[in-house]
């Protein structure tokens, strides 16, 4: 593997609050179908993401051996393919300074989602970041992965005490998302997310609403609770932009690289399953016409 370019000034990045998006469409986007040939869902998605993130683009590169320069900085996500531990392999992160080259050594190719970022990437961030193999990198359960046992590994993040590769403009980790409760990020004070699935078992899916001032007010009617939630299987390659305000919840063991842009805003997740379980006991829906919601979470006002 080879970079090649002069290194980017250290630049420190006010804390974003992030502006209202002007798209709160729920995008589900397959890479694997994504070609050259069929790129609509791709490209809408992309649409949406750069529309509401002024300065941020995203490029999908299949089966590649290297990526020319850039005029941004870009941070990565190795996607494929499975079964590859040669470095660098799915989960990991490649960092790109603008007008730096990359290319990959040895044999094979690569499945890469570059994102564009509208600042430099920090000088003390490496070139390759490897959750799987960084032994500063350790299991940390919370926000989606509360577990003991919890496969929740920090990439990129706000703050030094909770992972060692700091960066605001783009935080990630990667999880093993069995059961997360129910919540929103505020459109004012929060960040959109990406749901970037390396690994699915039978079952996974993805919980989601867009009425979340319905959910809050718990203003829902009999027939509008059949429709507040949208269920989404989850399969290998699929890219999910969730916008600020997206109620989302994960469910079924999914390994998700869970992107945030401009970065994890702390006491931004905002927990709805208080009321998801309020309008179920008003409505008196039980078994398999309640709205799902997370017992646990449930039992208070959840704000992480």
């Amino acid at each position: 593997m080879r970079f090649a370019c002069t290194a980017s000034l250290l630049v420190l990045f006010a804390a974003c609050t992030g502006t209202p998006p002007r798209s709160s469409r729920i995008v589900h986007a397959s890479l694997l179908a994504a070609n050259a040939t069929n790129t609509g869902a791709f490209d809408a998605l992309r649409a949406a993401f750069a529309d509401n993130n002024p300065g941020y683009d995203l490029q999908w590169f299949p089966s590649v051996r290297g990526l020319a320069p850039a005029e941004a900085d870009r941070v990565v996500f190795v996607q494929g393919p499975e079964g590859r531990t040669a470095e660098p392999s799915v989960g990991d992160l490649i960092m790109l300074r603008a007008g730096e080259r990359w290319d990959l050594q040895g044999d094979g190719a690569l499945n890469l989602l570059a994102f564009s970022v509208p600042l430099p990437l920090p000088e003390a961030l490496p070139n390759i970041i490897r959750p799987d193999w960084d032994p500063r990198i350790t299991d940390t359960p919370g926000g989606c992965a509360t577990e003991g046992d919890a496969y929740r590994r920090i990439l990129l993040t706000w703050k030094p005490e909770v992972g060692p590769y700091i960066l605001h403009t783009l935080n990630a980790h990667r999880v093993r998302i069995k059961n997360s409760f129910s919540h929103y990020h505020p459109i004012d004070s929060g960040f959109d997310e990406f749901y970037l699935v390396q690994q699915a078992p039978q079952g996974a899916r993805l919980l989601t609403s867009s009425n979340v001032a319905a959910i809050e007010a718990r203003n829902v009617d009999a027939a509008g609770a059949k429709t507040l939630l949208k269920s989404r299987d989850l399969h290998v390659g699929d890219l999910v932009y969730l916008p600020r305000g997206t109620m989302h919840r994960g469910l079924g063991g999914a390994l998700v690289q869970v992107i945030s842009v401009p970065g994890f805003v702390p006491k931004s997740e905002v927990g709805v399953d208080h009321h998801l379980w309020a309008i179920n006991k008003a409505l008196g829906l039980r078994g398999n016409d309640a709205i799902p919601f997370h017992m646990v979470a449930a039992r208070s006002k959840v704000v992480k």
